[in-house]
């Protein structure tokens, strides 16, 4: 399905501007289609023949709908959008005709003509025009309720074709807001309350209110309920500036343990103020709940601050026993020891600072490539450079590729370069576990370097380690490496990550560690997907 700006795009010569007065509306008209009882279609001219393109559509939540089929991308032309091209062409609302028949559901018409107001604030020329279409197989004598709605939403309608609906959008305000059907409150100009619907007069009982708010001035109301006199004040201004015309940001008020979050609206038909539009929403389970979610995690990151500490404890208890060991192979494995443990401790220092059970795995595998080249023995100077990005990965992969990397890196920075001292001499094996290299000289001109790259690609990670080295030996056969590095990294990538692992020659010489993990877990597996 093709987006409103693919198609204003595609068939028209609306500017940017216009396309963007267009978004929107569709972004805040579910309000008057829930008002009115009826579809909201958006029509954009294709040509100058009368011919109309829908490029959105809105059902209501509040009454059955007049098309079951979905109208955007149809093109229609001739006397059915006879009605658009008056409201086009002559700039007013139209609401003349008798109703038509869709099918076997009778319809009433009518057309909004939308305009975008220029940069005097002066209502521009028609760009689009909105189809106000109502279902009628339904319709019966109005409530106190539905008169209410629909004269509210003949008063936005008005403001379409004004150009002065919907408000600009505050900075960093979502589109999620009150709807009607939450609770909804009509102000006349003096801000007193003419109508409340019934989910309203709940809300705000629920605050402790118990009168009836018809006659209330809704200002003074905010202030005397809210339990914190600046959110009143807040609350309080935001209905007295919609009663200016203007259109302020949500507000909530606390009151007696609930939450209201209130959205104030001006009503201002062909440019004269006649009172507000307030919507209300009861939020006191979601703000329960969010204060909950932020109670977890400010507990999870301080269990992850503890782990972090208490691995750093572990480390430098193996640190420090490392230099009373006199036995040269049992003080480089308990090194060994130190630097995997640092490496688990540096995803959980990250998933402290976090505020989910991710991270960002970049900035982690830098740093464990920076430590390898501090810490690894070697006299050669080897360069590390990263290419792609890891994304944020869950904690659960995160954890063993972290360990699997530092491995990997440490055997590529001390085995893939030797001294030049040592070429004519057969290596000495590691306490790593990695299997060290004899093989081909490394050309001189080469820096010595170890790339780490990643991509993902169909919910899996492919990552490699390459080194410019000398390479793998000859018969080397990683199936039967008995290392302790290589058997850390094989269970940790076919068990715990659930990938696949390949060490082989690399395509300009060196060695090259192959890794592709996937990022979905099965459902059996009691993990959720990343």
């Amino acid at each position: 399905m093709s987006t409103l700006r693919d198609l204003a795009e595609e068939h028209t010569h609306l500017r940017p501007a216009d396309i963007d007065h267009l978004h929107r509306i569709a972004g805040d008209w579910q309000l008057l289609s829930d008002l009115s009882f009826a579809d909201l279609l958006l029509w954009v001219p294709v040509d100058a023949d009368g011919t109309f393109l829908c490029v959105a559509q809105v059902r209501p939540t509040t009454a059955p709908t007049a098309y079951q089929d979905d109208q955007v991308g149809r093109i229609v032309g001739g006397p059915e959008v006879a009605h658009l091209g008056v409201a086009y062409s002559q700039g007013r609302i139209w609401r003349e005709g008798d109703p038509v028949w869709y099918g076997d559901v009778p319809a009433r018409h009518e057309a909004i003509p939308v305009r975008l107001r220029t940069a005097e604030g002066e209502a521009g020329e028609v760009i689009a025009v909105v189809g106000r279409d109502t279902n009628l197989s339904t319709a019966r004598t109005p409530s106190q309720l539905e008169l209410n709605y629909l004269t509210t939403a003949d008063d936005l309608a008005q403001m379409i074709a004004d150009g002065t609906f919907p408000p600009p959008r505050h900075p960093g305000e979502t589109t999620s807001a009150p709807r009607v059907g939450d609770g909804l409150v009509r102000l006349d100009a003096g801000g007193k309350v003419t109508y409340a619907s019934p989910n309203a007069q709940s809300a705000y009982r629920r605050l402790g209110y118990a009168s009836h708010l018809v006659g209330e001035d809704l200002a003074a109301l905010h202030r005397r309920l809210a339990g914190d006199p600046l959110d009143g004040t807040e609350a309080s201004n935001g209905i007295l500036a919609a009663l200016r015309g203007e259109a302020p940001p949500r507000r909530e008020i606390d009151a007696r343990g609930a939450t209201m979050l209130t959205r104030a609206l001006p009503l201002m038909p062909a440019g004269v103020p006649i009172g507000a539009l307030v919507l209300v929403r009861d939020i006191t389970e979601v703000r329960r709940r969010d204060r909950a979610l932020i109670t977890k995690d400010a507990t999870i990151r301080e269990i992850h601050h503890r782990v972090k500490n208490n691995l750093q404890t572990v480390a430098a208890l193996l640190r420090l026993q490392a230099r009373r060991v006199s036995m040269p192979e049992a003080r480089v494995a308990l090194e060994e020891s130190v630097r995997r443990v640092a490496s688990i401790a540096l995803v959980h220092e990250t998933l402290s600072m976090s505020s989910d059970e991710a991270v960002e795995f970049d900035g982690i595998v830098d740093r464990v490539a920076s430590a390898a080249t501090e810490v690894a023995a070697t006299e050669v100077s080897v360069g590390m450079r990263r290419r792609g990005s890891f994304g944020v990965l869950p904690a659960e992969i995160a954890t063993s590729l972290v360990m699997v990397l530092n491995e990997l890196l440490l055997n590529a920075v001390e085995h893939g370069f030797p001294p030049a001292d040592e070429a004519e001499d057969p290596p000495v094996p590691a306490a790593s576990g990695m299997v060290p290299v004899a093989a081909p000289e490394v050309d001189p001109s080469l820096r010595p370097e170890v790339v780490v790259s990643a991509h993902r690609f169909r919910k899996m990670l492919h990552v490699s380690v390459a080194d410019n080295g000398r390479g793998l030996p000859p018969g080397f056969d990683a199936e039967r490496a008995s290392r302790l590095g290589l058997q850390i990294v094989r269970a940790l990538v076919t068990g715990e990550l659930r990938g696949t692992i390949e060490l082989r020659a690399g395509a300009n010489g060196g060695t090259e560690a192959v890794l592709v993990v996937p990022l979905a877990r099965n459902a059996h597996d009691g993990r959720s997907q990343a």
